[in-house]
């Protein structure tokens, strides 16, 4: 079970998919629960009265419950990826994974519904009976040419958007990029040459709407396995026999001859490097087969330089991803109450993406990413963690179904919903993805200092298994080893393990500690005594003598005992002091709290350095820094003795200019409630405070583990910033994801 799946083992699928609790989604309220109010609100006997506004005025169940933002994914297993028909149960964690994108990429709540039937009769009418309950409906992993039929006859029978994403929303997306990738080679849609291998769902939808947009109907070949569809040819049902031209051509090499764009939604290897060569001058290659693409952009530049070249894979540049659209091509469904999704709304979200991939990438997006993102042959698609994607897809859809007259609830303000979106999502989320997509461009050798512990084990197979780098594990060889065993590897023999008792590294690093620490009250035997017992010690002096990129530790040691570890062999970064952060992620925002994990009473010196830090850290995580020092006192009431190096903080900042807001001394509620800090006009925050500068370790700490065991927000951390080294020290309650986030954050440099 251990076989390699792309960018991960099949353990680790697996593994994912079980822990913490089975599957993806869970449900949760959205009002409170806590008394017997509440739930009386909530069920009986609150609830008659919506049923009541419902049933007199049917539109009211968009006010009164969730149907305006909820979405059905919905299959029965026929067409599952690319692993055929295997069932409508073991579509399950697809349809989850399709709910779960929606909910990330655009705020729409979805549930996963599969049928067992291959009836295309019996599924329609299921499906047909479940209108009262969703908003829209997307298709999914669905065989032709069944989903034809089905996809159809729910369109004429139900009044809400219907989609089959595998034939739209990849048309969606191959076809912004193909109105790319011909501005880019001075081609007018209306004169190209283009041949379509595949005749599938997602093919057929593809060559439709490429016409859509301007491509002549006789300019366009599709093959199937037989060859060019032409009228009178035998077997062609009358899906393909739609897209039949004449042509003397009875082979896709034939077909090809000449011709400006191969769009392939078929098998790998389907396209021949010699048949490229054959191409037009700048040829364009759309080779999406999945898993495999029917030539690789290598295979392809190696006969044809002058090619522009996309796939389906994330390896790859020009990236064609269904995720670019389908969930803010709902988004903008659902705002506007459409009655359907029409080729009106799907060329208006081509051409939105196709916009936006021309459009300059922001600072932020492009730092996430470690490159640099500009409309080219590598860059004609937009990257699928663009925040802009939301507001600029989303905006574009309601327009065209209210243009297009399919619009029940018209938008009125359009800067207000383009507002809105942006608002919807958090920008943390995006730019961690990115993150990870940096580590994998850049890998680093990661030094797990605990390599005996499962938790830390398991987070190094996937640093290795996900290909963010090398990890060096440190522990007792066997028994790493043996762990590895127990945990599914099949080579353990392939990971690096660092065993003090057998290094050869140990003399030198005894030599190098000993000159640091001699003046500090220790001798030599002491230090080798720690080089040889003391794993992050020993941890450490890998980092510090540069047989590692970072470092993570902190599961088996409390996190102060651990800094002392570490802090005998790194130092400081020069100018300020070390310090804990806590990143806060919920729905919409993300909030930084410093200082959590080391300087007890911070000076006003170091006050100000945390701020502008924790800042930076902000900025890079893809927020506009908003600093609040945070006190008992609002700007002097109450008064105290602790306030002068809050305020004498704040003066080292005015005299500097930082260039971000900050403002204190004040509450908490003075620096997050916009009601409250409207009582004070004079304050320097333009909105609530997400950078937040505690007075003291102890209310720092206390506030962080307390929102972390409350709040039901998402925290990462604690992070330590300021070492001269990038190091990370986990709590010892992290779980593997946790302890994989510290460490490719480090090994991003985005911490640190």
């Amino acid at each position: 079970m251990a076989e390699k799946t792309n960018e991960f083992t099949a353990r680790e699928a697996l593994f994912y998919h079980e822990t913490i609790r089975p599957g993806k989604i869970e449900i949760v309220a959205s009002k409170p629960m806590a008394t017997q109010r509440d739930l009386s609100l909530a069920y009986s006997p609150g609830v008659a009265v919506p049923v009541q506004a419902i049933a007199e005025n049917p539109a009211d169940a968009f006010r009164y419950t969730a149907k305006g933002n909820l979405v059905a994914v919905i299959s029965n297993g026929t067409a599952i990826l690319g692993l055929g028909n295997l069932g409508a149960l073991a579509s399950k964690p697809v349809m989850e994974g399709k709910a779960v994108l929606f909910k990330r990429f655009a705020d729409v709540d979805s549930i996963d519904i599969e049928l067992a039937t291959e009836d295309p009769d019996a599924f329609i009418e299921a499906v047909a009976l479940m209108e009262p309950s969703f908003g829209g409906i997307n298709l999914e992993d669905i065989k032709a040419p069944e989903c034809f039929v089905i996809e159809q006859a729910l369109r004429e029978r139900m009044k809400i958007p219907i989609m089959h994403d595998d034939q739209h929303g990849t048309a969606i997306i191959a076809t912004a990029g193909l109105i790319n990738a011909c501005q880019l080679t001075g081609r007018d849609l209306k004169d190209v040459k283009m041949v379509v291998n595949g005749a599938g769902a997602s093919a057929l939808a593809c060559t439709a709407l490429i016409k859509s947009v301007g491509v002549p109907h006789e300019n366009v070949i599709v093959c199937d396995r037989s060859g060019p569809i032409y009228p009178g040819r035998d077997n062609v049902d009358q899906w393909k026999s739609a897209h039949a031209v004449d042509t003397p051509h009875r082979t896709l090499e034939e077909a090809l001859e000449g011709a400006d764009i191969f769009l392939g939604l078929s098998a790998a290897g389907a396209l021949k490097p010699e048949w490229v060569a054959k191409m037009a001058d700048q040829p364009i290659i759309f080779a999406m087969a999945n898993p495999d693409p029917e030539i690789t952009p290598a295979d392809a530049m190696r006969v044809r330089p002058d090619a522009i070249v996309a796939t389906g894979r994330s390896d790859y540049p020009n990236q064609v991803n269904n995720v670019l659209g389908f969930p803010f091509i709902f988004r903008g469904a659902l705002d506007v109450r459409a009655t359907t999704i029409n080729e009106e709304m799907k060329i208006a979200a081509a051409h939105a993406i196709a916009e936006l991939a021309r459009l300059p990438v922001p600072e932020e997006v492009a730092a996430a990413y470690g490159r640099k993102h500009q409309f080219g042959r590598d860059y004609i698609i937009p990257a699928p963690f663009d925040p802009r994607l939301m507001e600029t897809v989303s905006a574009a859809v309601a327009k065209a179904a209210m243009d297009s007259g399919v619009a029940q609830q018209p938008i009125e303000d359009f800067d207000a919903y383009r507002h809105q979106l942006k608002s919807r999502m958090n920008p943390t989320t995006s730019v961690l993805t990115s993150v990870y997509d940096e580590v994998k461009a850049n890998p680093k050798r990661m030094i797990f200092a605990e390599a005996e512990e499962d938790v830390v084990l398991r987070a190094a197979i996937q640093f290795r298994d996900f290909g963010y780098g090398t990890p060096v594990l440190v522990g007792r060889t066997q028994a790493v080893r043996d762990k590895l065993a127990e945990l599914g590897v099949d080579n353990p023999e392939s990971f690096e393990i660092q065993n003090s008792a057998e290094s050869d590294l140990v003399p030198q690093m005894v030599e190098h500690l000993y000159a640091k620490l001699q003046r500090r009250g220790h001798t030599e035997r002491d230090v080798r005594r720690m080089v040889n017992q003391e794993r992050n010690i020993f941890a450490a002096l890998l980092l510090e003598l540069g047989h590692g990129d970072a470092m993570i530790s902190g599961l088996t040691r409390p996190f102060a005992q651990t800094m002392r570890e570490v802090a005998r062999v790194l130092d400081p970064k020069p100018g300020g002091v070390p310090f804990g952060v806590h990143m806060m992620i919920g729905k919409t925002q993300t909030t930084f709290m410093a200082d959590t994990t080391i300087n007890e009473r911070p000076s006003a010196a170091d006050l100000a350095h945390i701020a502008r830090e924790t800042a930076a850290v902000a900025r890079r995580l893809g927020h506009e820094p908003r600093v609040a020092f945070l006190s008992y006192s609002t700007f002097g009431n109450p008064s105290g003795k602790w306030l002068e190096s809050i305020r004498e903080a704040v003066a080292i900042l005015d005299a500097e200019d930082p260039g971000f807001e900050y403002e204190g001394e004040m509450a908490p509620d003075a620096a997050l409630n916009p009601k409250v800090m409207g009582m004070y006009p004079f304050s320097r925050l333009s909105a609530p405070a997400n950078v937040l500068v505690m007075p003291g370790l102890q209310s720092a700490n206390l506030s962080a583990k307390l929102l972390r065991e409350l709040g039901g927000n998402a925290t990462i951390g604690p992070m330590l910033i300021g070492m001269e080294k990038p190091v990370q020290i986990a709590p010892m309650t992290a779980i593997a994801p946790d302890v994989l986030t510290l460490a490719v954050l480090a090994a991003a440099g985005v911490v640190g």
